[in-house]
């Protein structure tokens, strides 16, 4: 029982330790770039950008229609790969 316990508590851990791992801020002359590329894409605003499991991701860009989408790069090319509107 106590075995349980304690594998239970480690899994815990590290499931908590790896979610804050997880996201992270981007460099800010990389974050400038992918701003700009929003801009030129049409996207006037965004909640966050962060780099998450190896791709950069965006959430709630609104482009000029006022459309919301998730939007996930590639962070060598910047190109967007996926586009998922809310």
């Amino acid at each position: 029982m106590r075995l349980t316990a304690a594998a239970l508590a480690l899994g815990f851990a590290t499931a908590v330790s790896g979610a804050v791992l997880a996201d992270e801020k981007l460099p800010p002359d990389q974050q400038t770039k992918v701003e700009a590329l929003l801009k030129q894409e049409g996207f006037t605003k965004w909640k966050e950008i962060e780099l998450d499991d190896g791709m950069i991701e965006v959430d709630d860009a609104i482009d000029a229609n006022g459309k919301k989408f998730d939007l996930k790069l590639d962070p060598k090319t910047l190109a967007i790969v996926k586009r998922e509107a809310e």
